[in-house]
C-alpha cells in the first residue's frame, strides 16, 4: 500500500521560506517510503478535509512565524515574533482530524510547537539560556539532548547511538507546560529546555522533536530511524470503528 502523508505549507507568505526548507521534508519521507501530500495554506476547508481523506499520517513541518501567544493565554512577550493565521487554521484541521482517527503524527520545530499549544500546553516565548537554540541551518550538531529512557523516541536510537547525542537547532520558542497526555522524551541537559515530546498512548504514534532530522537525514542514522517510524505507523494505520471513537456514556 502506497503511504500518503500530509504536509502543510510552512508558511502562508513567504514562498522563498516555503522554497527553501519543504523540499527537506519531501525528501525525507520520500526516501522513508512515503508519498507526501502538499496542503496548501490557502485552500478552503472543505477541500483540505477532502485532501485529508486520503492520507494515513500527518507531518508538521517547522515555519519562520511564532505561535500566537494569546491562543495559550498570554499576552506577546519582547522577542516574540509575529505569527501566521494562515497556517494556524491548517494545522488545526490536521490536528482534529490525526487525533479524531489516530492517524500518526510527526511534529518538528514549529510543529512542535503547534501540537503542543493545540493540547492546552503553554511556549516559552523567547529563550534565554546559556545554551545557543538558533545557531543557524549550517550547524549540524549545535548541542546536546538528553533521551527520556524508555520513551518512543529511544526506542529508536540506533545502537551505537548514545542516550545523549548532538542535535542541529534553529529555534527561539520551546514548549514550558507539556500539552494533555505529552510526556518528555529529551531534554538540553545543560538548561532544562523540552526538545522532544510524545503522547502517552502506545497505540497513537505521535511524536514531536524541537530540532530538525529532515536536514540530517542523509548523515544521521537516528534521524531516519525518526522517519521510518513515522511511515511504519502510518503504513499500518487503520480507520477507527465508529464505536472506538465515541467516550462511553
Amino acid at each position: 500500500m502506497c503511504v500518503h502523508i500530509a504536509v502543510p505549507e510552512p508558511t502562508s507568505s513567504d514562498p522563498a521560506y516555503n522554497q527553501r526548507t519543504l523540499p527537506a521534508y519531501l525528501s525525507a519521507l520520500r526516501s522513508a517510503g512515503a508519498t507526501p501530500i502538499i496542503v496548501p495554506l490557502h485552500e478552503r476547508q472543505d477541500r483540505v478535509a477532502r485532501l485529508l481523506s486520503g492520507v494515513q499520517g500527518i507531518l508538521l513541518p517547522g515555519s519562520r512565524y511564532d505561535v500566537d501567544p494569546q491562543r495559550y493565554g498570554e499576552d506577546p512577550a519582547p522577542g516574540c515574533g509575529e505569527s501566521d493565521p494562515g497556517r494556524t487554521a491548517v494545522d488545526e484541521l490536521l490536528l482534529q482530524d490525526a487525533f479524531g482517527l489516530h492517524k500518526p503524527i510527526l511534529a518538528i520545530c514549529n510543529g512542535v510547537q503547534s501540537l503542543n499549544v493545540w493540547l492546552n500546553g503553554t511556549l516559552v516565548q523567547d529563550l534565554k539560556t546559556a545554551v545557543n537554540h538558533r545557531p543557524g541551518r549550517d550547524v549540524v550538531a549545535a548541542h546536546p539532548v538528553r533521551i527520556a529512557p524508555g520513551s518512543r523516541l529511544a526506542g529508536l536510537l540506533p545502537r551505537a547511538l548514545e542516550e545523549e547525542l548532538l542535535v542541529n537547532s534553529s529555534h527561539h520558542q520551546a514548549i514550558r507546560l507539556p500539552g494533555d497526555n505529552l510526556l518528555v522524551s529529551a531534554v538540553s541537559p545543560a538548561d532544562g529546555i523540552i526538545e522532544a515530546v510524545e503522547l502517552d498512548s502506545p497505540a497513537h504514534f505521535v511524536l514531536g522533536v524541537q530540532w530538525h532530522p529532515e536536514q540530517t537525514y542523509t548523515q544521521s542514522a537516528f534521524s531516519r530511524a525518526i522517519f521510518a517510524a513515522f511511515v511504519q505507523a502510518a503504513s499500518v494505520w487503520e480507520p477507527r470503528r465508529i464505536e472506538e471513537s465515541v467516550a462511553p456514556a
